[in-house]
């Protein structure tokens, strides 16, 4: 365990920021004309979980955590709810349970293990951990050192501020919502006016074959192993890309594109995934095992409202406190 850091109220002191730790709010937008990604959550899903099992507004800053080992020392009274990838985590060397919201007093220690499934972790705090915003959000972005505490993960002896709230009823989610992170996952794509230039032979091996998370994976984007493909385009004009494209370097190796990306690219794209299947991949580890499957931009506007009414209407259980 870490040195303990000086008691300040209405925080959480970092004792051990783990292996990375940053702060996120829903992201960074509009700014892309400026060179500036959009950050915010490698998995949306389970971000704006953890900040519904505490009543929390929908843009609030919260930790995402990287496959784990933060420890945190509450200064205050007040409530946290964990999320996202399969942790282990206690608080006080209680073992406390996943998808649910539990209370924090003065000088609880709140430690995290490591992931056994998925590698990103979401820590909510109620109404949100306290930082400054740049740019229109608190988003960490580390290459671009922008947003969080100084554009930086998190560091042992940081003080996190937060609010000093009422209690709040305990929640957890229903089962039946809570996630698995599988190792073998199927991304679905909307393809876009680029994919024509790859051909039919090409095409059919791309949605046919199964492709490996390299180690080269983190939230800029995701580098896939497997049969290469080719694109009759030579060489092109940087421009704009968004979140979840897949953009095919010459060597033929698929890489999609995550949160940190750059802002313009001059490779051709395939198409984009999902976002929803974003979050999955975002999850994903390196060895993990990825396909791809084409659906229309129809079917796409309505998986997408599908989800957002799924989260809407979440069915969180109220628990003893």
């Amino acid at each position: 365990m870490s040195t303990k850091a000086f008691n300040s109220s209405n925080s959480f002191t970092v004792l051990n920021p783990g292996m990375l730790c940053t702060v996120q709010d829903s992201g960074r937008f509009k700014q892309a004309h400026l060179g500036i990604t959009n950050g915010g959550p490698a998995d949306k899903y389970a971000y704006k979980l953890a900040n519904k099992l505490l009543a929390n507004k929908d843009n609030v800053a919260t930790l995402e955590l990287s496959f784990g080992g933060l420890e945190l020392q509450a200064n205050c009274h007040t409530s946290i709810a964990v999320t996202g990838a399969d942790v282990p985590f206690s608080i006080n060397g209680q073992v406390k349970t996943n998808w649910q919201s539990h209370k924090v007093a003065p000088n609880d220690i709140i430690e995290f293990g490591y992931a056994n499934e998925g590698c990103r972790i979401y820590v909510a705090v109620a109404d949100g951990f306290k930082v400054s915003p740049q740019f229109g959000s608190v988003s960490t972005v580390v290459r671009e050192k922008i947003g969080g505490i100084n554009g930086e993960p998190l560091r042992a002896g940081q003080q996190l501020i937060v609010s000093e709230t009422e209690a709040r009823p305990l929640l957890r989610l229903c089962e039946t919502q809570i996630p698995t992170y599988k190792d073998e996952i199927t991304l679905r794509v909307v393809t876009g006016y680029q994919a024509s230039e790859f051909g039919r032979v090409q095409l059919n091996k791309f949605f046919s074959s199964v492709y490996e998370v390299s180690q080269q994976s983190d939230r800029m984007g995701y580098r896939l192993v497997g049969p290469s493909i080719k694109s009759d385009i030579s060489q092109m004009y940087s421009e704009g890309i968004s979140q979840g494209a897949i953009q095919v370097p010459p060597d033929g190796q698929p890489i999609v594109l995550g949160n940190d990306r750059q802002t313009i690219g001059g490779y051709p794209k395939v198409g984009s995934v999902l976002s929803l299947d974003l979050d999955r991949l975002m999850q994903c580890t390196a060895g993990n095992k990825v396909n791809f499957e084409s659906i229309s931009i129809h079917l796409a506007h309505n998986l997408l409202l599908l989800a957002k009414q799924l989260i809407d209407q979440a069915k969180l259980i109220q628990v003893p406190s």
